[in-house]
């Protein structure tokens, strides 16, 4: 689940640094002029009104903007990457007639200076906008569900708004709603959730052209049973256990039974027909009809899982996706109630858990949360962070940044088939200059040979002579040469 943006919040928190306060209002739908990128921002950070299109760096992270001032030093690192807001027009719009875009507008500037792309999720809320009393409240901005709009209409008078005033600070990309298939986001139907996706979607495109539609991005774990129900239907029984007992390997039982433990078939069935899980296959397949069919231009996906779980996500997503459709995974992170992982073991399950994500053809991740909030709900850090609450970086920031520095800029090219059986990773090639994310792909150690000025070392670690050849264990190297992947890896052994 997503921590929503809290954009009063943000207009107070920034109101120092920038001179704005969080009451003002701006009226109309006109955007704003476009400002002068700031001076400082990150070398290789885009100009303003990057596109979608011109996101350089897949490696990215969603953060909480009431603490911007701690995290702007490490965010400017993953310059040329993307990351997403969720807005709610119950929210924006508190009163008919009444906008507030003071909040946003603030986050679209802080975006753009830094050179990273922002996508914007549009939900609803409940409110004198859909009617009705909301049945779930959370967070300190006590965000609601979202319901189906009274007016269609006037939804999609907001919704071009909302485009035409973010379409100048480079945002292409817009989700309609949040994890539509849990009934704390949407309170509706799934054939209602589609009706809206259409109305957003022919608002949009006739707004802005260059625009994409983004699904709501069902849940980590629906989509977990998505994947188990698949191969079930398919008659592939015992597939579908191991790939549920793979993906599901921290989750047993922390949802009580809609998560149980899975053994044999008649255990997965029962699972599978639980109200809940039930629900989110609904919602699931009502997605998979509006990217069919086109109505929706990019699939979102949300991970929060053993990187185990990758494999058998990828195999459900290239089954299930048009071809040709852009998969993104807006939200990414490490779920593990109680984890008892050491920082350094956690950090390279970060890596490769992003590694297999981009080497499978994820053009965008989003690691969430940023850093670890010691208020949260929860109390205690049930996602892993990267920063520790004051900005501070974990050896996981480290090693994402790492990664973006590698990626940015470069083609991702996955690893030849002739290792595969021996090595996991990816390589990105920018130039002549290859720099491969390796580890193995067994509990024994791959020697790969030296190559003429090859450098290597653990990433997010300087980089030394490989003059002997690089020993890969089950923990990722980084390995930088200027030669072909193909020819670095030919005499693996």
């Amino acid at each position: 689940m997503t921590r929503p943006g809290r954009l009063r919040a943000v207009a107070t928190a920034v109101a120092a640094m920038l001179l704005l306060t969080a009451g003002c209002t701006v009226g109309g739908d006109d955007p704003p002029s476009a400002a002068t990128p700031s001076a400082t921002a990150a070398p290789g950070a885009g100009t303003p009104g990057r596109t979608a299109d011109q996101v350089s760096n897949p490696f990215g992270a969603h953060w909480d903007w009431s603490r911007y001032q701690q995290f702007e030093p490490y965010l400017r690192r993953l310059a040329g990457s993307a990351t997403y807001e969720e807005i709610s027009w119950c929210e924006i719009e508190r009163t008919s007639g009444q906008v507030d875009w003071a909040g946003l507008d603030e986050i679209a500037s802080r975006s753009r200076e830094l050179g990273i792309t922002v996508h914007l999720k549009i939900r609803t809320g409940v409110c004198w906008a859909t009617g009705g009393t909301a049945r779930y409240t959370r967070g300190a901005a006590s965000k609601t569900e979202s319901a189906m709009p009274t007016d269609l209409g006037a939804y999609q008078r907001f919704v071009r708004s909302v485009v035409q005033r973010y379409g100048p600070y480079g945002v292409r990309e817009y989700a309609i709603e949040n994890e539509v298939n849990a009934p704390s986001y949407w309170a509706g139907s799934p054939e209602e959730y589609a009706r809206l996706v259409r109305a957003a979607a022919e608002t949009i495109r006739a707004t802005d052209p260059t625009a994409r539609v983004v699904d709501s991005g069902i849940s980590s774990v629906a989509y977990g049973m998505g994947v188990a129900n698949r191969l079930v239907r398919a008659g592939r029984v015992p597939e579908a256990i191991a790939a549920y007992q793979a993906y599901f390997q921290r989750r047993v039982g922390t949802r009580g039974q809609q998560i149980p433990a899975v053994t044999g078939e008649a255990q997965l069935r029962r699972a599978l027909g639980t109200e809940t899980n039930s629900r989110s296959l609904r919602f699931l397949a009502v997605t998979e009809s509006l990217l069919t069919d086109r109505t929706v231009d990019v699939r979102q996906v949300h991970f929060y899982e053993h990187f185990s779980g990758v494999a058998p996500l990828l195999d459900y997503l290239r089954a299930t996706t048009p071809p040709g459709m852009p998969i993104q995974a807006w939200e990414v992170g490490q779920f593990w109630r109680d984890g008892d992982g050491d920082p350094a073991s956690r950090a390279a399950e970060m890596v490769k858990t992003v590694t297999l994500l981009v080497a499978g053809g994820i053009g965008e991740i989003s690691w969430l949360p940023l850093a670890y909030n010691p208020n949260n709900a929860a109390g205690s850090e049930v996602r892993y962070g990267l920063l520790d609450p004051d900005g501070a970086e974990r050896d996981a920031g480290r090693m994402l940044a790492a990664l973006a520095d590698a990626a940015r800029d470069a083609t991702v090219t996955p690893l030849p088939a002739p290792v595969a059986g021996r090595l996991h990773g990816v390589a990105f090639v920018r130039g002549g200059s290859s720099t491969l994310v390796l580890w193995s792909a067994s509990n024994t150690p791959v020697t790969v040979p030296a190559t003429p000025g090859g450098r290597t070392g653990a990433v997010g670690s300087p980089l030394g002579a490989a003059g002997g050849g690089t020993t890969v264990t089950d923990v990722p190297v980084l390995l930088r040469a200027d030669q072909p992947v193909d020819r670095i890896l030919a005499a693996v052994r």
